[in-house]
């Protein structure tokens, strides 16, 4: 028997940190995709005003095992 997974790409955004992102689009994508069984952080980035940082920014590739 062999194992087909597929990849999909999200983008979560937090206040606190790039963990915490990472940490919420799993959680979020966990609601709607069953099996999953890891990311990759594809992409990291900031936004700023008036010289701080407003919000932390990752996009993912998370990859779900399909069912049978």
């Amino acid at each position: 028997m062999s194992t087909v997974a597929r990849i999909t790409t999200i983008s979560s955004r937090s206040t606190e940190s790039f963990d915490s992102a990472v940490r919420e689009g799993i959680e979020r994508a966990h609601s709607t995709l069953r099996n999953i069984s890891g990311a990759w952080v594809k992409e990291q980035t900031v936004e700023c005003s008036d010289g701080s940082i407003t919000s932390f920014n990752v996009v993912l590739e998370v990859t779900f095992v399909l069912d049978d």
